[in-house]
């Protein structure tokens, strides 16, 4: 584990108040595992983004956890919720495994591309929304579901899919 300081330069792409809300992570680890705050750091520098991740404030993280950055970067990418382009405004998060396919996500997938006219992995022109495929949300019961923002949307039809686009406009 490295003991290495924050660089002043990349410490400045996390505003104080990104800090202040990582610190808060950090004081429930121990201090020498700090790295155990890497996916709320991602999470809280995300956020304050605009919603995605750039080069540089995964290093600020790295730098700030005294990690390397290979390692903020394994985590950035593995996991769906961290994005490392500019989204739209409204990310739907589309389950596309087994138990959603089963109950229907593949018309909703097509509803949905022909409703906002692009396809999964892209944001609409206007920059409102980005359609993003997930391998699973944790909601096979109630199937198919997509997530926008913190909110699940579950037991989707194409009927209920035009009801929240036309709530988020």
């Amino acid at each position: 584990m490295s003991t290495r300081m924050p660089k002043p330069d990349t410490l400045n792409l996390l505003a104080v108040e990104s800090r202040a809300k990582i610190d808060r992570w950090l004081a429930k680890y121990p201090p020498d595992q700090k790295q155990s705050a890497v996916m709320a750091a991602l999470m809280i520098a995300q956020e304050a983004n605009g919603g995605w991740l750039t080069t540089e404030l995964m290093d600020a993280v790295a730098d700030y956890l005294a990690m390397p950055a290979i390692a903020v970067y394994e985590v950035a990418t593995f996991y769906s919720m961290y994005e490392l382009a500019p989204v739209g405004r409204h990310k739907l998060c589309v389950c596309t495994n087994i138990s959603c396919m089963l109950g229907g996500a593949e018309e909703l997938v097509a509803h949905l591309q022909n409703k906002l006219g692009i396809e999964l992995g892209q944001t609409t022109p206007d920059k409102q929304f980005t359609l993003k495929p997930v391998e699973c949300l944790g909601a096979c019961g109630n199937a198919p579901v997509i997530q926008i923002g913190p909110t699940y949307h579950e037991n989707l039809t194409p009927a209920k899919i035009d009801e929240i686009l036309t709530g988020l406009k």
